[in-house]
C-alpha cells in the first residue's frame, strides 16, 4: 500500500508490504488505518512537511478480524477515534450471523410515537 500526493504529481510512499485496503486518517490526523488482507485493521503513524512524507512502522490497531467485504470498507472509526463499529468475521462474532440495523428518521418517528 503507498500514500501519494492528491490532486497532482508527487513522490510515492509505501505504507505496507504486504498490502492492504479501505485506508482511513485517524481523526486526530497523526495515523493512517488500513485493513490488511488477513482482515485486520493497521495503523501506522506518519509526519508530513511540505513535499515529503515520513511514514513510522506499521502497528497492529485491532486482532480482531473484519468481515472479508471483497474490498470494501468494513470499519469506521467512532469520533473519539478510540473505537471502531466493525462488521466482524463470523469466527470473530461467536459463529452468530452479523445482524445490522439501521433506524431512518428517528425524530420523525419519535414525534409519531410520542405526540405533544
Amino acid at each position: 500500500m503507498y500514500v501519494r500526493p492528491f490532486p497532482g504529481p508527487g513522490g510515492r510512499w509505501q505504507i505496507s508490504k504486504g498490502g492492504g485496503f479501505a485506508p482511513l486518517w485517524s481523526r486526530d490526523g497523526r495515523e493512517l488505518l488500513f485493513q490488511t488482507l488477513d482482515q485486520r485493521v493497521i495503523a501506522v503513524s506518519y509526519s508530513a512537511k511540505g513535499d515529503s512524507f515520513a511514514a513510522g512502522k506499521p502497528r497492529v490497531w485491532s486482532e480482531t478480524r473484519l468481515l472479508n467485504t471483497g474490498g470494501f470498507p468494513a470499519y469506521d472509526l467512532a469520533p473519539d477515534g478510540k473505537r471502531l463499529a466493525a462488521i466482524l468475521a463470523r469466527d470473530q462474532a461467536g459463529g452468530e450471523p452479523t445482524h445490522l440495523t439501521f433506524l431512518l428518521n428517528f425524530f420523525d418517528e419519535l414525534r409519531r410515537r410520542a405526540p405533544r
